[in-house]
């Protein structure tokens, strides 16, 4: 199978998406402002826990801080929802001229998802890591070692997202609208991620389930190998965690999609 249309599509919609700079920009307005807010509330937590004599965190604050900046930085990874024009596609049935164009449906859909979230990722988060960086008590990864592992784990995490995304969208045979699903999936993965919560922070009780589920490869992975706390072995096994989780997704997609579109009916002229 050729890679070049899904190379052009890819490359095309990144130069469109790029265009989006006022969007950007309020973007990481918005995104500093939240990350400030996090920050002054995970710092009165440890401030309080040091007051009550409370420690042993499985978290430094200096580690809680570069977390929570990295999640301002990465925050799209988190944004699951329908894409606004494979929606319309589906209810409207024009679906059927993508199924004669000679290219692979899925992967056409894998790549307008990847693009969506790269090009936005581009824009905004190194502006926000080096502002974080410079005034906000970001620090740089542990290691050489650990910032490979961190583009790598970043890498999976794009492909992870997409494939989530792109697996919402084949709901759209079934649900047309689609709104339940765009609305409940993100509260999941904001809370399941580390997004709200670094998982580190979670119950004992529950680090085991938090383990095994896949998003924890969208942000709480990469971010964990960029601070240490997951190095070498227990490194390499979540980059592993993440490409099966990946692997798991774009099949469940692919049946998904091959379902949907046996029963896809076309109405009007």
């Amino acid at each position: 199978m050729s890679l070049r249309p899904y190379r052009a599509l890819l490359s095309a919609r990144l130069r469109t998406l790029l265009q989006y700079r006022t969007a950007a920009l309020a973007g990481i307005a918005t995104q500093l402002f939240f990350g400030l807010v996090r920050m002054m509330i995970f710092d009165a937590f440890f401030r309080a826990a040091g007051a009550a004599g409370l420690g042993g965190q499985p978290m430094t604050w200096t580690q809680v801080n570069t977390y929570i900046w990295l999640g301002q930085a990465f925050l799209l990874l988190t944004m699951a929802f329908n894409d606004l024009e494979i929606a319309a596609l589906v209810r409207s049935g024009g679906v059927v001229y993508e199924l004669v164009k000679p290219a692979d449906l899925y992967a056409l859909w894998f790549s307008r998802a990847l693009s969506g979230r790269l090009a936005p990722l581009l824009m905004r988060s190194v502006p926000i890591l080096l502002i974080a960086g410079f005034f906000f008590g970001l620090t740089p990864p542990v290691s050489g070692a650990a910032a490979l592992l961190f583009a790598a784990s970043i890498a999976l995490s794009l492909a992870l997202a997409s494939a989530i995304m792109v697996l919402i969208s084949t709901t759209l045979f079934w649900t047309l609208s689609g709104e339940g699903v765009s609305r409940l999936v993100p509260h999941l993965i904001f809370m399941l991620s580390g997004m709200i919560l670094p998982l580190p922070l979670f119950p004992d009780v529950l680090q085991p389930a938090l383990a095994v589920l896949p998003f924890r490869g969208l942000i709480d992975a990469p971010f964990r190998i960029w601070i240490g706390d997951l190095a070498g072995a227990r490194a390499l096994a979540a980059l592993a965690h993440q490409a099966a989780w990946t692997l798991a997704f774009i099949l469940a997609g692919r049946f998904l999609l091959s379902r949907g579109l046996r029963r896809l009916e076309a109405q009007g002229g």
